[in-house]
């Protein structure tokens, strides 16, 4: 009988080490410990090696130098181990090993309520030199007291604002063995389960600005008309972790409204050039980064009187100045500085393209600004170029999407929340394989839904909406649940896993035992429970009793797992429901969103959305053969320029997520793809050109930074360079040369056998190409733009 669990890959170990907190504190909310060993070798060591897991989060320094940030993030009551090589970072004679250590003890969309501990040792030459609890010198703790434990949350879905009390030399027990060290008393906690980190570390890389875009002066303590508190603050209670507001040691985000900017100056030449810039009381400067960057915010800062500073941040630049509450959260870092000078550096990670310096009181210099990134490594071995130097900014912002979105899950958004989103993730995996050649993010998302027993307190069968997380009302997303049965299909057919497949069977399983008490008498799902969601649009309205976009995913999923796991009833059940949602959806010339139930009748009501229209065509509940009309209409009509034509008011506009990346999936899988190109343009140029990342909307009022539009670039290697298929694990790749007007393109994606290259040139109605592909791989060429083909080389 298989077993209903993955099989361990690589289970890490520790030698000796145990996993420790501070005495009696491991269940208090948002506690930051120092944890440090110092010792001794005779010799530089051949092989050295940290093993590190804990809760929440740390960053660790190694002699004084930024060594990085972890866990990887794993299930409940799991904990994935990083290993991180010392190879060339420790000496002959005295090392320091320091590890800060934020734990958070809360829920969220990012984090998972375990209680704090770190677990940790330092392995050279096979002896552990340094641990836990353990073998060689013992780890020591305090209390980082200079971190505010009574914060408030970051976001609703993120725990906690950063506020800071420093003196100079606050961390110096990082570098100095010397400095003063009062270590408190450490509790071992019980045994982890322990699982293999699985994915590579990511880039620590540090960024610095472009340039100065303005300085000018702000109000203190003004009146604020409209007071925005979010729910992050009044909020807080059983179902939400943090401070109630009334224990706050300071409500930032109140503090920050009645700061509004008094005057700006815009920099230009010379006068925006990255310089220090001396700050007075209620002064700031705005730098920017040129696109959006995730990561740790840094700076250095001389306080020459007692200051306050507050670095704001977004990813927009807004009229010189940034919105620090654009995305509903409390975009800042504050620093309460005696005189002195300070390397400052946030403990989490943010995404910006524009941080504000804002020095409320006293007088500082602030200098070597930088952004230590925090991003996925291995995605520039694919490249992409071509005729068009709009398409190739789009598919260079769709990488920088992509990276900033999978250091450890694939995440919605490296921002606001910070979550493994189901359906998200199915068009973010795409990407993952085509930019690294590996799915190894893809692999560890899907692990983390596999290894724990149940969801509490979804319903028995259900799954997390975004995980790992904790979302301690009960709520989820039953249709994006069904994704995940999609993108595990998908899953298989990129790496052929079946062991990850068969484990998460019982899981599929159960998903649609819990889907069986929701079937009507026509075997569609009505009335189903919790947060329905089908896109950031009018469609999001239409939900009860009957959702059609809904059905069609469930059709997908049937037919999905049918095929995963030899289920032919399903596959059979799954073309029933195509014919049920099309003899009652299609009134004739389009697709009805929902029905509802008046007594024992389910009336079809005559909500219309264009999202709903490529759900069925996505799906295959609509094809072009079956629905001419339809198809004719939204290939000449709808699209990206029907938002200034206004054709079809009546048909409610899709938005980016997730309508528009279906509707260009719909036009690529009917051949369409010099018209996927151009649309293509259409919806992604601006934003590429706005922040070097493409967005959640199509305007900028949420995430311009939204990891489900990396799809991008599996969709430009198809469509555009025209690498149809790369089937990995049957070793064959499909080129197929659609009709289109680039003149040249180029690109090479890699696979664990080596690179697939590909350039090809085309005069009139001549194309020429070179194709590489690895040894063993089988070619077919497709020319369905019917072109005089001449392979070279």
């Amino acid at each position: 009988m298989p077993s209903d669990r993955p099989p361990a890959s690589a289970a890490p170990r520790f030698v000796s080490a145990k996993p420790v907190w501070p005495r009696g504190r491991e269940r208090e909310v948002n506690v930051t410990a120092g944890f440090r060993a110092v010792f001794n070798l005779a010799q530089v060591p051949r092989h050295a090696v940290l093993r590190c897991t804990g809760a929440t989060h740390y960053r660790i320094y190694v002699n004084g130098a930024y060594l990085g940030h972890g866990p990887a993030r794993g299930p409940k009551d799991f904990f994935r181990v990083d290993e991180w090589p010392l190879d060339g970072h420790l000496n002959a004679g005295a090392n320091i090993v320091a590890v800060e250590v934020c734990g958070y003890y809360a829920c969220g969309y990012y984090t998972i309520r375990h209680p704090s501990f770190l677990q940790a040792e330092v392995e050279t030459d096979g002896r552990v030199a340094a641990s836990t609890g353990g073998q060689g010198r013992r780890f020591q703790a305090k209390i980082l007291a200079e971190r505010v434990q009574k914060a408030q949350r970051y976001s609703f879905q993120r725990p906690f604002v950063e506020l800071y009390r420093l003196r100079p030399s606050y961390d110096a027990w990082r570098t100095n063995p010397k400095a003063p060290f009062r270590a408190i008393a450490l509790a071992t906690q019980r045994p982890k389960r322990l699982i293999a980190r699985g994915v590579p570390f990511p880039t620590f890389e540090c960024r610095a600005p472009g340039r100065v875009v303005s300085e000018g002066s702000f109000s203190v303590g003004a009146k604020v008309k409209d007071l925005w508190k979010d729910r992050a603050v009044t909020k807080i209670g059983p179902l939400l972790d943090g401070y109630p507001e009334k224990e706050l040691a300071q409500v930032l985000s109140t503090d920050l409204q009645g700061m509004p900017t008094r005057s700006l100056r815009k920099l230009k030449g010379p006068a925006a050039r990255v310089t220090p810039k001396r700050l007075a009381a209620r002064r700031f400067a705005v730098w920017d980064f040129g696109v959006n960057r995730t990561g740790f915010i840094g700076a250095r800062v001389t306080c020459h009187r007692a200051a306050r500073v507050i670095f704001t941040f977004d990813e927009l630049v807004q009229d010189g100045d940034v919105n620090w509450r654009r995305l509903g959260a409390c975009s800042a870092v504050q620093y309460d500085l005696a005189p002195g000078i300070y390397d400052l550096e946030s403990q989490e990670p943010y995404t910006l393209r524009t941080v504000k310096s804002m020095c409320v009181r006293g007088s500082c210099t602030v200098e070597a600004v930088h952004l230590r990134e925090y991003a996925a490594p291995d995605v520039f071995e694919a490249s992409f170029a071509c005729s068009d130097p709009r398409v190739s900014l789009v598919f260079e912002a769709a990488r920088e999407t992509y990276r900033q979105n999978a250091t450890d899950v694939l995440m919605d958004c490296p921002s606001r929340e910070r979550a493994g989103w189901l359906c998200d993730s199915f068009f973010t995996a795409r990407a993952g394989m085509a930019l690294s050649g590996h799915a190894k993010v893809e692999r560890n998302f899907l692990e983390n839904y596999a290894l724990p027993k149940r969801f509490a307190p979804l319903p028995d069968g259900m799954l997390p909406m975004c995980y790992p997380g904790e979302q301690r009302d009960g709520r989820f997303i039953p249709n994006w649940a069904l994704w995940f049965v999609v993108e595990l299909e998908e899953y298989f057919a990129r790496t052929g896993d079946r062991a990850l497949v068969d484990a998460l069977k019982v899981r599929v399983e159960k998903l649609f035992k819990y889907f069986e008490r929701f079937r009507n008498e026509s075997g569609l799902l009505e009335k189903l429970e919790s947060w329905i969601f089908v896109e950031w649009s009018k469609a999001n309205t239409f939900l009860q009793d009957v959702n059609y976009p809904t059905n069609m995913v469930y059709l997908g999923a049937l037919e999905a797992a049918g095929r995963l796991y030899g289920r032919r009833a399903w596959v059979r059940e799954a073309e029933r429901l195509r014919g049920v949602i099309r003899r009652q959806s299609f009134d004739g010339q389009f697709f009805v969103d929902n029905a509802t139930r008046e007594g024992k009748r389910l009336k079809v009501t005559r909500n219309r959305t264009e999202v709903c229209q490529y759900y069925a065509f996505f799906f295959g509940v609509a094809t072009p053969r079956l629905h001419p009309g339809l198809w004719r209409v939204l290939c000449s009509i709808f699209g990206p320029e029907r938002h200034k034509t206004k054709r079809y008011k009546e048909i409610h506009f899709a938005n980016a997520f997730i309508g528009n990346i279906l509707r260009l999936e719909v036009l690529s899988r009917y051949g369409r793809c010099k018209q996927f190109l151009g649309e293509a343009l259409g919806y992604y140029h601006y934003m590429a050109e706005r922040t070097g990342t493409l967005w959640e909307f199509m305007g900028d009022t949420a995430s311009c930074n939204h990891g489900f539009a990396g799809h991008l670039c599996h969709a430009l290697f198809r469509d555009a360079l025209g690498l149809g298929t790369v089937d990995i694990l049957n070793r064959k790749v499909t080129v197929r040369f659609a009709p289109q007007d680039l003149a040249w393109c180029e690109g090479s994606l890699p696979t664990p056998g080596g690179a697939i290259r590909l350039r090809w040139t085309r005069t009139g109605r001549r194309l020429r190409y070179r194709l590489e592909v690895p040894a063993g791989y089988a070619v077919e060429v497709q020319n369905p733009g019917g072109y005089r083909l001449e392979r070279i080389g």
